[in-house]
């Protein structure tokens, strides 16, 4: 059915397509299709040494390459381009980024709006007046605990090339930590599950100011920014605050603004609602 569109799916870091999956099946059931890409080095692509399994041998883990080193924003712009060419077949298509797949969503939309019908940013980041880690530095990320990864991480990113954690730490503070950041409103069993599906590499690109929203690219798309009311690692004031950057930039193309309760990743634990909501934007 070529009216129909194509909901392409952007994940976060240390994440991949897999997280997807209850989504997907939940917007199947409602009659959508969709595809969840794997940014390069993730998914089937990522490194798992056998020293990240049990028993684990940190130092051997600390000084392992990783597939993902050298991967960069461009690699990721490439990839999510060549699968919205192939989506863009069979009708329109949504582009949902999620965390810092927004930072590739907002990218792509600046290399090819004429690829995208609907943007989706689901506390997703959308650099606009600074550059992502200059964010970290403004008073609405004063609460985010920037050094929570940092409990878990192994080696030198410098030295690897690439960003390592430790997900299968047993350690309570790290533990913790992730729980608070990451997924607070989850029992215990979810959040441990979501957990053993990241993967321990992220590359270190997270773009430049060429990299911002352009408006006359990017800004010529129609967009929706789903608010996570309960997420503590992209609070909804930095959230907001990117809405009205952006809504500043193209005043004549405003976000079209949606809130689902919860962290930042129940949505993708409990789809449902989500799945609801995006349903609902492809009749837009």
């Amino acid at each position: 059915m070529p009216n129909l569109p194509t909901f392409v799916l952007v994940h976060g870091a240390f994440a991949n397509s897999f997280s997807f999956a209850p989504l997907q099946a939940e917007l199947a059931l409602l009659g959508h299709r969709s595809a969840a890409v794997d940014l390069p080095g993730h998914g089937f692509a990522a490194t798992y040494p056998a020293a990240y399994q049990t028993p684990q041998d940190l130092d051997a883990l600390a000084a392992e390459p990783g597939a993902i080193k050298g991967v960069t924003l461009a690699d990721n712009v490439a990839h999510v381009i060549e699968a919205l060419e192939r989506a863009k077949r069979n009708g329109p298509t949504i582009l949902v980024a999620h965390s810092r797949g927004g930072v590739t969503a907002t990218a792509v939309a600046n290399a090819r709006p004429d690829l995208i019908d609907r943007i989706v940013y689901v506390s997703a980041w959308c650099p606009v007046a600074l550059d992502v880690n200059d964010y970290y530095a403004e008073p609405e990320m004063a609460d985010v605990d920037a050094g929570a990864l940092a409990l878990a991480l192994v080696g030198n990113p410098a030295e690897l090339g690439l960003l390592r954690v430790n997900f299968r730490t047993a350690d309570p503070a790290a533990l913790d930590a992730f729980k608070h950041a990451f997924a607070a409103d989850l029992t215990d069993d979810e959040f441990r599950t979501f957990l053993n599906s990241f993967q321990p590499d992220e590359n270190l690109d997270v773009g430049t100011s060429a990299d911002r929203a352009q408006a006359a690219t990017w800004g010529r798309v129609p967009r929706t920014y789903v608010r996570l009311a309960a997420d503590t690692s992209l609070p909804p004031a930095l959230q907001d605050r990117m809405i009205r950057e952006a809504d500043a930039l193209t005043p004549d193309n405003p976000f079209d603004v949606r809130t689902l309760e919860g962290s930042h990743l129940r949505w993708l634990v409990r789809p449902k609602p989500a799945a609801e909501l995006l349903a609902g934007l492809a009749a837009l």
